[in-house]
């Protein structure tokens, strides 16, 4: 059974029924394991092109690798590991694998040009809040590099766990 070999290397973000539950406890256990206060902790990402489900041997000391995410609205540059415009007719492009590595929020790097890039369930935008407060479809921001930002913003650029098909 696969519950015998232990925790996984990569997660399938999109596999989630509560997304948000799995991501808290990400940040709890780096939280416990390093005695700092989780109010004091979030997110770096980093964008692994070279990290398949398939190469992954091990998972990362800090944190945790996801798959399984879309982009709408824009391209990924895989070379560059930026954001950039979409190929004519791409509505979707899957994403590389994304570390999301907990950090102290005073130690991550504020001074790169990112994009928030908001992550969804579905590609309708809007969800209700559950009893937790969190929203049903709204799952994560994740800062994305990009080539330059006033169109991407206006265009509503986003990551998709599923696509509606």
């Amino acid at each position: 059974p696969r519950a015998s070999r232990g925790i996984p290397q990569m997660f399938w973000i999109s596999g989630f029924y509560f997304t948000q539950s799995f991501l808290t406890g990400t940040l709890q256990n780096h939280a416990r394991r390093n005695k700092i206060s989780i109010d004091q902790i979030s997110f770096d990402f980093h964008i692994l092109t070279n990290v398949t489900v398939e190469n992954t041997k091990e998972a990362p000391k800090v944190g945790c690798y996801v798959y399984g995410l879309f982009m709408e609205g824009a391209g990924f540059d895989w070379k560059a590991i930026k954001m950039c415009e979409s190929k004519p007719k791409q509505l979707y492009i899957p994403m590389p694998s994304i570390w999301l590595k907990p950090d102290q929020t005073s130690e991550i790097d504020k001074t790169r040009v990112l994009y928030p890039c908001p992550v969804y369930k579905a590609s309708k935008r809007a969800g209700a809040l559950s009893t937790t407060g969190h929203s049903t479809n709204y799952v994560l921001t994740i800062n994305l590099h990009l080539y330059y930002r006033s169109a991407l913003v206006k265009r509503g650029v986003a990551m998709l766990c599923g696509l509606d098909t």
